[in-house]
């Protein structure tokens, strides 16, 4: 049998890794609005400012129910990864 010892900090870390790779697996029931950090997870962009473009353009769908806050369409970010798509040879 072996034994494997972490510091507390990277025993929280491994933790938290296993919790978010659960979570991408695991399906869930997802509302049709989501926060800019979920469409940019699901855009797999990284930069706010890509986001914005894409919103700024028309090319996804947005809702701002207060000044601070802004929603992205679930369905409309398929879309668009729908039409971007490459068939195969």
């Amino acid at each position: 049998m072996n034994v494997i010892c972490l510091q507390d900090e990277a025993f929280y870390t491994l933790i938290e890794q296993v919790i978010e790779r659960l979570r991408e697996k695991q399906p869930t029931a997802q509302s049709k609005w989501i926060s800019g950090e979920e469409a940019m997870r699901m855009l797999r962009i990284t930069s706010k400012t890509t986001l914005q473009k894409l919103r700024d353009e028309g090319k996804i769908r947005f809702s701002q129910p207060e000044k601070k806050i802004i929603l992205y369409d679930v369905e409309s970010i398929q879309a668009y990864l729908d039409h971007h798509a490459k068939s195969t040879f």
